[in-house]
């Protein structure tokens, strides 16, 4: 007899396993699959996530960002430093063993909150009485069954027509990570979050880096004024990027990477790259779910098709994640899969998509929640708008970084926070402050009348909320 669960999630990644957990804590009896594989074959629960996204990611960014401090910057400290050398393959191991502690730390969750871990791939065979019966395809296959069905199979990168990856000269994200020396010239195609941030890593390493944007503008999604900001920080630190291009035929050989392209001009051009990483984008993961066994609805885009509360077509099986619409971001996965157990419980989970904040991890940092101002203009809302610069921050100057600054946006009747964003110092953690204003409905004038600790970095979004009221003081 199969094995039989109250809440079975296929998925182990950021969405999954917090279902899991969450699921658990409200009393129900378990069960997580999940197929990642670590080196050994073991299993390396976390998703994209954890083992190719952005946990590793996170993980480089920071040791290049201490060799980039090492060789430009100790000196202005007065910290001399002679012969810099750099091991690449030491830096990767420190990669690989803060993914594995991350690894290692779910699986330990699923044991403290008494879930079943499965190694292996799930996917339906039919319904059946207690609910529906699903297949684990791993080292040995075996069927369970589970009367609620949560989804978390998350995402693929998206490849180039004619330009599959062969992670070793053409790389998705997962190849950008395990490159094994820095080289001399990198291309990337696309100007999005994964693309600049991998660009970042090996421009601070020492690579020529050359970014093809087919747009027209940089960082379309991100407020047109903090993106010029991000733009002039970028062209500074020598990141070529190139808007508006159409990218031709794709040639790969034991010498690189040959990419034909034509710039905004109508130009003719050839960029030749030791490694090129492909990041326009990612695919919904329905790969081997079997959805057609028990009449699971996929959407045009060949995501899991669900309604606002993430429930699919089908009665008790749910989805979140990469794998369904909205934002593909890890707390967006996991914020939806506190709300599914919640929902299954018979709890009222929310989750609001106006206040999921938004990180991009380059140098200078770049985040935001909420509207911009393209966006109040395209809709006719009255707004206000107030700006600080880190360049009159205390604590930015002590840092030594004051590229960037914080920009509020209010409406101009009732003064309630619309939108913030930031281009600067540790803007992924200043963010919270005004994801937590906003979800309280605050006004630009609450955040301008609370102290903020000094010398902070966090003056600075007090000081854009006072300049919303043309007050600043420090500027």
């Amino acid at each position: 007899m199969s094995k039989q669960f109250d809440v079975i999630v296929i998925g182990g990644g950021p969405g999954g396993y917090i279902a899991a957990i969450r699921a658990a804590q409200l009393g129900f009896n378990v069960a997580c699959i999940d197929e990642w594989k670590n080196g050994k074959g073991g299993p390396a629960p976390g998703g994209t996530c954890t083992n190719v996204g952005c946990i590793p990611s996170k993980a480089l960014l920071q040791s290049s960002e201490h060799f980039e401090q090492a060789g430009h910057h100790f000196a202005d400290h007065g910290i001399k430093v002679e012969g810099l050398g750099l091991d690449v393959e030491k830096m990767l191991a420190r990669k690989d063993q803060v993914v594995k502690q991350n690894n290692d730390g779910i699986l330990y969750l699923f044991k403290k909150n008494k879930i079943a871990f499965f190694h292996g791939r799930g996917s339906f065979v039919k319904t059946d009485a207690g609910g529906y019966e699903i297949k684990v395809a791993g080292a040995a296959e075996e069927s369970i069954v589970g009367k609620h069905i949560i989804l978390a199979t998350g995402s693929n990168a998206r490849a180039l027509p004619g330009a599959p990856f062969d992670e070793e000269n053409i790389l998705s994200n997962d190849g950008a990570l395990r490159i094994g020396a820095v080289p001399k010239k990198l291309g990337l195609i696309g100007s999005g979050v994964i693309g600049l941030e991998m660009g970042s890593v090996w421009r601070r390493l020492g690579a020529e880096v050359t970014v093809l944007e087919a747009l027209p503008t940089f960082l379309g999604a991100v407020d047109e004024q903090i993106a010029k900001e991000a733009k002039k920080a970028f062209d500074k630190q020598k990141l070529k990027i190139e808007l508006g291009v159409k990218v031709g035929e794709i040639k790969s050989s034991k010498k690189g990477v040959s990419v034909a392209w034509t710039n905004a001009k109508g130009e003719a051009q050839t960029l030749e790259v030791d490694k090129l990483i492909v990041s326009i984008g990612r695919v919904p993961n329905t790969i081997g779910l079997n959805a057609e066994a028990v009449g699971l609805k996929l959407d045009e885009r060949g995501a899991i098709a669900v309604d606002d509360e993430c429930k699919t077509n089908l009665p008790n099986v749910w989805a979140i994640g990469d794998v369904v619409r909205g934002p593909m971001l890890a707390h967006k996965a996991e914020e939806e899969g506190v709300a599914v157990a919640e929902r299954i419980a018979g709890q009222h989970g929310h989750v609001n998509f106006n206040t999921i904040p938004w990180v991009i991890y380059t140098s200078p940092e770049i985040a935001w929640v909420g509207q911009t101002e393209q966006q109040l203009k395209a809709s006719g809302r009255a707004y206000k708008a107030g700006t600080f610069p880190f360049l009159a921050n205390g604590r930015a100057r002590a840092l030594g970084d004051t590229t960037g600054m914080v920009k509020f946006l209010a409406d101009a009747a009732t003064d309630e926070i619309l939108g913030v964003h930031i281009v600067g110092p540790q803007a992924s953690e200043l963010i919270s402050e005004a994801v937590v204003a906003m979800e309280f409905k605050a006004s630009a004038e609450d955040i301008a009348r609370i102290c903020h600790a000094h010398p902070s970095l966090s003056e600075a979004t007090k000081e854009a909320a006072l300049a919303v009221d043309k007050r600043t003081l420090n500027f």
